[in-house]
């Protein structure tokens, strides 16, 4: 969409510089040349007035010299060397259409060419930046694969670090359970011992006498 705007500036603006050069070399031109006007053919007479005989033609967008002006009429010298009259609202001060065209299509044909190059460039600068998008979204798609799989994992090591908390939980209990047990036994046999060793016979001593 962007590509086709810049396009259709360019073509704008394109078309400004012709109708600008075609301006320009109306200006330029010598004061002296002047251009038969766009008609299939103007009549030309051997006098400035309507009472001169009509003595030819010039053709549409030829090319004269202008030699001086009397009424309505100008006395220009033609290619051929001769000189007429003709009415001047039939000549004008800018090349005509039919001598411009040439140039004005070299032109256009010259300026086409260029946007197309800018196109094409434009259209390989978008393509390197699409391969470059859609590389870095592969790249985010397997990192975002990626983290899932180490969510999952750390999940999956979570889980087994609560189950080995509870087992090592209860080992604790069952360790105490035997110590308090152990501890029960050693006093009920210590008990036991108190309470039978009163009650066993005494050796009785051997006196020594000595008479």
């Amino acid at each position: 969409m962007q590509i086709a705007q810049f396009c259709h500036r360019y073509r704008a603006v394109a078309a400004g510089v012709l109708v600008s050069v075609w301006c320009a070399n109306g200006v330029a031109q010598s004061d002296n040349s002047a251009w038969v006007t766009d008609e299939l053919s103007t009549y030309v007479r051997s006098g400035p007035t309507d009472g001169y005989r009509i003595v030819g033609t010039l053709s549409a967008g030829e090319q004269v010299e202008v030699l001086e002006t009397s009424g309505d009429y100008t006395r220009v010298r033609g290619d051929g060397g001769d000189t007429v009259w003709i009415l001047s609202d039939e000549l004008q001060q800018t090349p005509s259409a039919t001598e411009q065209l040439p140039e004005l299509e070299a032109q256009v044909e010259s300026l086409t060419d260029e946007l197309d190059g800018i196109n094409d460039e434009w259209e390989q600068r978008v393509a390197t930046m699409r391969e470059s998008l859609e590389a870095r979204q592969q790249r985010i798609d397997e990192l975002e694969t990626r983290n899932d799989q180490l969510s999952s994992n750390v999940d999956e090591s979570s889980e087994q670090v609560r189950a080995l908390q509870a087992r090592l939980d209860t080992q604790e209990e069952d360790l105490l359970m035997r110590y308090f047990m152990y501890g029960g036994g050693v006093a009920g046999a210590g008990l036991v011992v108190g309470l039978i060793v009163p009650h066993l016979p005494r050796r009785r001593k051997k006196r020594d006498r000595w008479f």
